[in-house]
């Protein structure tokens, strides 16, 4: 919600400086107030708040102070990196934009459409957004794709183009962007000198041989091999949200940050409890008969830096990784929950739609706790269910293609409050498991304004549809959610277990049916949503970063 205190202290301070000559009654009567008409520009500008990306840098030694500057110069590579896949280049277009207000908000969005409004443009003339941003050619069709013998056409690290015959061909990420993947390899090698944790040091070293390489394997094993580095860097080609075409093209990213140490301590034990829980699931053996990893990490940062993927629109506040399958069965992943960007959320956005949306009689079991741990859970969720279909033909991802990611942001969401539920029940967790529920379901209003053109977006559209049908809510007159509890409990197990089977299932089509259905936005939600952007509420954070916000 918009900090009303400054308007109030503006009002008081005006009516202390006309002490000295008090407006006459007739003067009073002609006094027109007028409220300034607010352009679109800064409109779009209200859906952001400004948030300062910082940590207690005193914690650090000398070396990590020095480290981090060089890998922000890593982050910012990445950034322009991003600009290249998602829209073009960076510079030309912001340069024809003459309204500040709206540059800010292309900067923003990463090109001239709404991340969080369907990707609706902006900039007159521009046209709808590609749904391959520019991983392909603009007037390449799904069937020439399709039909095209390029062996490498679905890899993560390719960039589809047409040769001089207009044929499509395929360039490796390491060969079109050479120059500046061998900046920032260099970047992190000078990085590595600095750092006094050998894990780390061997991490940056192999991330710099992977940035020229496209070859990440080596270097994503050796980053699931740290666990007591303070510093960390996720960098790279890594998410395939961008590519709404196939959901084939990593996207350039980078995530500095500096590990809470204390809290990381706190969350260790969950991950050890990964087999038992994917052992009961609500679903048939056959969707749960893969074994999770049980090197899987679960830690607390600060993020001091984002760019590139994460940056763009909507924020990514928690984070789990390597996506590589084969990693993901061999040692698990790493959930990384950033606590600082979380937080913002949190007292930013998600307890103004609570109070605006929930019932008072539920609203005090809404906590930063409950936000932290449903949070978390999500990411824990990753790793439980199935990675591979069951007819053996590959991956979840590829059978999904283009709706894998969303289809996984649900499963993500629904089985990490199953795992709240299931640890609450073994005393494992603590605190009321409504504050737990009721702070899910403030959250959904949270994403669902992402706009359905966020893989995020999209899985919480497709559960509040699913939660409304099962009758876990009843939304009054006026607009507020009272929760059902035990109906919530039922249709949390009901949609884990849908999700999982058309996952193992490999079900494209049902998934599309899914989506089509299920992504729509009905009338009441609608007003609901409406309320909330009348109110000023933003819908997400930008941030003030980089060193100087540091203090370096």
């Amino acid at each position: 919600m918009k900090n009303i205190l400054p308007i109030v202290l503006a009002i008081a301070f005006v009516s202390c400086q006309n002490t000295e000559k008090p407006t006459t009654e007739n003067e009073a009567a002609n006094i027109e107030v007028v409220s300034p008409e607010l352009t679109e520009a800064e409109k779009n500008l209200q859906k952001y708040e400004t948030v300062k990306l910082t940590t207690d840098v005193s914690k650090l030694s000398e070396n990590q102070k020095k480290m981090l500057p060089i890998l922000i110069k890593v982050g910012q590579i990445m950034d322009g990196l991003f600009w290249r896949a998602a829209y073009g280049h960076k510079e030309e277009f912001l340069q024809s934009i003459s309204d500040p207000k709206t540059r800010r908000f292309a900067e923003i969005n990463y090109g001239p459409w709404d991340r969080l409004d369907g990707n609706k443009p902006f900039i007159d003339g521009v046209g709808e957004k590609p749904s391959g941003a520019n991983y392909y050619p603009k007037d390449m069709t799904k069937e020439e794709f399709e039909a095209a013998d390029l062996k490498d056409k679905n890899s993560l690290y390719t960039l589809i183009r047409r040769d001089s015959a207009g044929n499509l061909t395929s360039v490796p990420f390491h060969v079109a962007f050479k120059d500046e993947l061998a900046k920032a390899a260099e970047l992190l090698l000078e990085a590595s000198y600095y750092a006094d944790n050998e894990q780390l040091k061997n991490h940056l070293m192999f991330r710099a041989e992977a940035l020229i390489t496209d070859d990440f394997f080596k270097s994503d094993m050796a980053w699931m091999d740290m666990t007591d580095n303070q510093i960390d860097i996720i960098c790279g080609p890594i998410e395939t949200y961008e590519d709404q075409l196939f959901g084939n093209k990593a996207s350039y990213e980078a995530y500095v940050l500096v590990k809470d140490m204390e809290w990381s301590k706190r969350l260790a034990k969950y991950a050890t409890m990964l087999p038992e829980l994917q052992m009961n699931l609500p679903v048939d053996a056959k969707y749960k008969a893969e074994k999770p990893g049980t090197d899987s990490q679960l830690a607390a940062f600060d993020v001091v830096y984002y760019a590139g993927d994460c940056n763009a629109g909507s924020k990514t506040i928690a984070v789990n990784l390597p996506n590589d399958e084969n990693i993901q069965l061999e040692k698990g992943t790493r959930r990384s929950q950033l606590k600082n960007a979380m937080q913002a959320k949190f007292d930013k956005i998600l307890l103004p739609i609570a109070a605006e949306l929930i019932d008072e009689s539920q609203r005090d079991y809404i906590n930063f706790d409950a936000f932290f741990a449903n949070t978390m859970f999500h990411e824990v969720a990753h790793g439980l269910g199935i990675k591979n279909t069951l007819d053996g033909k590959g991956t979840v991802r590829e059978a999904l293609k283009e709706h894998a990611s969303a289809l996984e942001e649900g499963k993500a969401d629904i089985l990490g409050l199953y795992m709240i539920t299931q640890l609450h029940a073994k005393g494992e967790i603590e605190g009321d498991l409504k504050s737990y529920y009721t702070t899910f379901m403030a959250s959904i209003f949270r994403s669902i304004r992402f706009g359905t053109s966020s893989a995020h977006g999209k899985a919480n559209m497709i559960r509040f549809n699913f939660f409304k049908d099962q009758g876990v809510f009843n939304r009054s007159e006026d607009g507020k959610y009272t929760i059902d509890y035990d109906k919530m409990n039922d249709a949390m197990n009901a949609l884990s277990a849908k999700i999982l089977k058309l996952q193992g299932d490999g079900d494209y089509e049902g998934v599309a049916k899914l989506v089509a259905e299920e992504t729509v936005i009905r009338e009441d939600l609608a007003s609901d949503l409406a309320r909330l952007a009348e109110l000023g509420i933003p819908v997400d954070v930008v941030f003030e970063q980089g060193t100087e916000v540091l203090g370096l």
